[in-house]
């Protein structure tokens, strides 16, 4: 059962970055501009991160599978959509259903946290939470193969079987979480939360492209400020709240994903700028000028890495307890992004360097739900998970807006071409590694939780499914 909910949650967030070495090619292939290709990857994170929540709640409320094969039929149908897609319009709408598939992940958390035994949870939780992360890391490398060899559009087919048969898998192997929260769904508050997350993501990713003070981007980051307090009161009177903001307030809750933002911060800039330097020009002072094939099988070993050390968290956590297993994985994530922010000279170094950042992503990434399911009760562990899950979202989204700043406003000429200079890679890493620094610091001055996962689940709790 963790298996097959760990391969749905790699085979979601490889979705994420699916389209990332394509992005070049496809203004001469769809006949449009970069900008509007651009909307590929924003209609893919805004779709995931307004979904994420609404169906961590709706799995509380009526089952989590169930949702989580809805999760999945999202991903088929986009997956399909995009292999078919006719324009540029029909391929962007396509992806914004791969990404309402983002769900599955903190679905599949709260599934083994209700199903498994005590002691194992914090195995399957580690291994399903770190597939956010090597979902990430291995699917530059396979697209960058892919691409190489063969169409873009074998690429989204080939998503859409292998998700008709992750469908299949979960109906047979997985069973129904008992745990639910009964209850109306709260439309007034998802639409809320819907129109306040599109108003700061659609700013945050398209801020460097429209200019940070274009009347666009301040209208939107306008309508958050507003919308957010407002949404938050609703919430706060609400009889049934798409999110129960009493729970998700308590200082253990708030901070850690306080600390999920930064850590996700710090994980996106080593995973997005190391193909970047292994494919930049010799000339460049910092680049290795490697074919986009050959860049993506030096980025195996830190899928491999994350993937190792995510049932090594488990067993640190169930020795030490979660906040030491983030605060080991925050030390691994500073070294590494500062040994990046030098831009070595060797290949070897860099891979290391970037390995060691990876290692301690698994670790974070795997103890910090942890953290959260300590402090929830286990019939709000759907919508904690999945506001967990949109906090890392959100630090990936606002680190890929100021790579781009940065990239763009710190640039060096090379035989006529423009590209970041030494100093914009490390200006990137150095601010990663200052985010994983108070990410660290935050997890070790925050309260602990007062609802142990290990704990035996209240009886009155599991309502019949």
């Amino acid at each position: 059962m963790v298996g097959v909910l760990a391969t749905c949650g790699l085979t979601v967030s490889l979705m994420q970055t699916l389209v990332v070495p394509l992005l070049p090619r496809f203004p001469q292939l769809l006949a449009t501009t970069p900008a509007t290709v651009s909307w590929l990857l924003t209609a893919n994170l805004i779709a995931g991160a307004v979904t994420t929540p609404l169906l961590g709640r709706l799995g509380d409320m009526y089952g989590k599978r169930r949702m989580l094969l809805v999760a999945l039929g999202f991903l088929v149908l986009g997956s399909g959509l995009a292999a078919t897609a006719p324009d540029i319009g029909t391929l962007i709408a396509a992806r914004a259903l791969q990404g309402a598939g983002f769900g599955v992940i903190s679905l599949g958390m709260s599934i083994i946290r209700d199903v498994l035994p005590p002691a194992r949870v914090g195995a399957g939780v580690g291994l399903m939470s770190s597939s956010l992360g090597v979902g990430g890391a291995v699917g530059l490398p396979i697209t960058g193969v892919v691409a190489h060899v063969a169409s873009w559009r074998p690429l989204f087919a080939a998503a859409a079987l292998f998700g008709l048969f992750l469908v299949v898998l979960v109906a047979l192997v997985v069973p129904e979480s008992a745990v639910r929260t009964g209850g109306r769904f709260d439309l007034i508050g998802a639409a809320g939360l819907a129109a306040a997350l599109t108003c700061v993501l659609l700013a945050i990713s398209k801020g460097n492209e429209w200019g940070w003070a274009s009347p666009a981007v301040l209208c939107l980051f306008g309508g958050a400020l507003v919308l957010f307090p407002v949404w938050g009161a609703w919430e706060w009177r609400a009889r049934r709240p798409l999110v129960d903001l009493r729970v998700n307030a308590r200082p253990a809750v708030l901070w850690t994903n306080v600390s999920a933002v930064l850590a996700g911060f710090s994980m996106f800039a080593c995973f997005v700028v190391i193909t970047q330097l292994l494919q930049a020009p010799p000339g460049t002072g910092y680049g290795f000028g490697l074919p986009l094939a050959v860049a993506g099988a030096v980025l195996v070993p830190v899928g491999v890495a994350m993937t190792v050390f995510s049932p090594l968290s488990a067993r640190l956590s169930r020795a030490r307890g979660a906040r030491t297993t983030v605060l080991t994985g925050v030390a691994l994530m500073i070294g590494g992004n500062l040994g990046l922010a030098s831009v070595p000279r060797s290949v070897v170094l860099l891979m290391v360097a970037t390995t060691v950042t990876a290692s301690g992503t698994a670790l974070v990434y795997a103890a910090l739900p942890l953290m959260i399911m300590d402090a929830v009760p286990a019939t709000e562990t759907g919508s904690a998970n999945g506001l967990n899950t949109l906090a890392r979202m959100l630090g990936t989204s606002t680190c890929s807006a100021f790579i781009a700043a940065v990239s763009s406003g710190l640039v060096t000429d090379v035989g006529g071409q423009v590209w970041p200079a030494t100093a914009a890679y490390t200006a990137i890493f150095a601010t990663a590694a200052a985010a994983a620094l108070v990410a660290g610091l935050i997890v070790a001055v925050s309260p602990a939780g007062r609802t142990p996962v290990d704990a035996p689940r209240p009886a009155e709790q599991q309502v019949p499914a």
